[in-house]
């Protein structure tokens, strides 16, 4: 599952971002540190620049112990025995892209094995090197509307109408084209990968990013 880097304006996640990083008393550096992303990427996403990609998503989720879903709302209730979650025509929570509208379901339990999605994947041109993701984990995808094709670094494309389905194991690379004249709609359950957890960084005074320059080499920003 992959997403192009651009602005987006309906997701909660730029709100979301800065406040479980204030909460922890993080900087920008600290949160870096953490989760394995840019400190300038992080700076983009909170201050509503760039919808990130669902590697990115994971990133996150991971250094900040918790699920994709949980970036964008609260979670009610941990995943347990006898637990549910309900969610109704037209709910959840969205994440849009230029080349996707995803709409994350089921979000109230945190510690899910699965994450459920109802996704647009837009009738767009793409070019070779777009749209391409590669992260720990599987995905499954039911197409219920539309025309999509499946592209991977393994296989030839492959052309999935209304009723067909695939399940890969996410690390290999992939991504998920509409090269029609209108939207496709999907059904796309990806697995949470047992990625191991970095301890987080101490709680710093400030709630300033380090100067540049800083001792220690921060991660690279992906968009540049």
């Amino acid at each position: 599952m992959s997403q192009a880097t651009t602005p987006h304006s309906e997701s909660g996640l730029a709100e979301r971002l800065r406040a479980l990083r204030t909460v922890r008393g993080w900087t920008l550096g600290q949160t870096s540190k953490a989760t394995g992303v840019a400190i300038s990427t992080l700076s983009k996403i909170e201050n509503n620049l760039t919808s990130p990609t669902y590697d990115v998503l994971l990133k996150l989720a991971n250094g900040l112990r918790m699920d994709v879903a949980e970036l964008f709302s609260p979670a009610r209730d941990h995943m347990g025995a006898g637990r549910r979650s309900l969610e109704y025509k037209g709910g959840g929570e969205l994440h849009e892209t230029p080349f996707y509208r995803h709409r994350l379901l089921c979000s109230q339990l945190s510690h899910k094995r699965m994450m459920p999605f109802f996704t647009r994947i837009k009738a767009r041109a793409i070019k070779d090197d777009e749209g391409w993701s590669q992260h720990d984990g599987e995905e499954f995808v039911y197409v219920l509307s539309g025309t999509i094709e499946l592209h991977t670094e393994y296989y030839e494309p492959a052309r999935l109408d209304a009723g067909d389905c695939f399940y890969i194991d996410s690390r290999m690379r992939h991504r998920v084209v509409n090269h029609g004249g209108t939207d496709a709609e999907v059904l796309w359950v990806s697995t949470s990968p047992d990625v191991a957890v970095p301890d987080p960084p101490e709680p710093g005074p400030h709630r300033t990013a380090p100067a540049q320059g800083a001792t220690g080499a921060a991660p690279t920003d992906p968009n540049t």
